[in-house]
């Protein structure tokens, strides 16, 4: 009985030490998995900002507003990416403001809502890239409000979440051949404000976000034809399946910034009690997150980006101590290089 026992005991140590050792390979190894790189590019080219705008039209980048730590802004300005050159546009003629929206319908730019520091606003303006003009256009139909997303499907813009003095989920078409609002079906999960959008066929994907205080986990796509909203998995490990194992509380975040990159979303930067550099990628065939290399230049919250010829951009933003004007391109697929920083 004696050598059973100690048999026993002996195969015992020797299974707990093979899930240890198999516990550190898996490890490093997915530590090893973790792969990405963020390459240091052309500055922009206006002061250091956070909760600035931007748009997208063809190979076109357009970046302006924001705040300074001092003042709210009006500037407006465009990049050209083959060259690495920012160009001076004609100022925003609207109040300066920061935390506002942006779309792009039919060439043409569309600003709105935001904060000017005293009050909140819903004014909507139209930007002209080839005439590089402005004109006002039907007021947002929603309440005045700041940290909403926006995004643009088909020949519509839409304007979504924020905060106007409650948290809010509304959601709002803007139809550029009437220049008028229509409300449509509000999103379906948390009220919210400082989440991040991304579109991908033809569906708009809203994640993140503030409510009273809580980072949410909930997760919704948008389809406009349907006037539907659709539940994805949340992005915090609360199933029982492996899938999320690793997801932890590391997805959710406020005031992050988002981009699309050759069928993947990436969520980047950001706050949870503290600004943040991590980054996620989005797998919209499986509905599944997995970690990328964080963001290499220093963590921030209120950042931009943008994807123009299928490359992806972040810029601008704050820490509690700095407005960054600083520009960084994302190759998901390379492994991390300290040199190109």
């Amino acid at each position: 009985m004696r050598k059973n026992r100690f048999l026993s005991l002996s195969a015992a140590i020797l299974v707990m030490a093979t899930v240890m050792l198999t516990s550190c390979s898996r490890s490093s190894s997915s530590d090893d998995d973790i792969i990405g790189n963020w390459k240091r590019s052309s500055e922009f080219e206006g002061v250091g900002r956070t909760e600035a705008v931007t748009f997208t039209i063809g190979t076109r980048v357009f970046v302006g507003l924001g705040y300074d730590g001092t003042d709210r802004l009006v500037d407006f300005w465009e990049f050209d990416q083959a060259t690495g050159t920012w160009y001076r546009r004609a100022d925003f003629p609207g109040v300066a403001r920061s935390s506002a929206v942006a779309f792009a319908v039919n060439g043409k730019g569309y600003i709105g809502t935001g904060y000017d520091g005293l009050k909140k606003l819903k004014d909507f303006w139209e930007y002209d890239p080839t005439a590089n003009t402005w004109k006002q256009v039907a007021d947002f139909g929603g309440t005045e409000r700041y940290g909403a997303v926006a995004f643009a499907i088909g020949s519509k813009g839409y304007v979504s979440t924020g905060y106007d003095g409650n948290y809010l989920k509304d959601l709002w078409e803007y139809d550029p051949s009437t220049n008028a609002w229509t409300q449509k079906a509000s999103l379906s999960g948390s009220k919210r404000m400082d989440a991040v959008v991304f579109v991908y066929n033809s569906k708009a994907y809203v994640v993140t976000g503030i409510n009273n205080g809580s980072y949410l986990n909930d997760f919704w796509a948008y389809d406009p034809t349907a006037n539907s909203w659709e539940e994805k998995r949340k992005i915090t490990s609360v199933s029982d399946d492996s899938y999320d194992d690793d997801y932890g509380s590391n997805i959710i975040r406020s005031n992050a910034t988002a981009f699309i990159m050759n069928d993947k979303a990436y969520i980047t930067t950001g706050s949870t009690s503290g600004v943040i550099g991590t980054t996620w990628e989005y797998n919209f065939t499986n509905d599944t997150w997995a970690q990328k290399t964080s963001f290499e230049g220093t963590a921030r919250e209120g950042a931009l980006s943008f994807t123009v010829n299928s490359r992806g951009f972040l810029t601008t933003g704050h820490n509690s101590s700095t407005r960054f004007d600083d520009l960084w391109e994302f190759f998901p697929n390379s492994d991390q290089d300290d040199d190109d920083n």
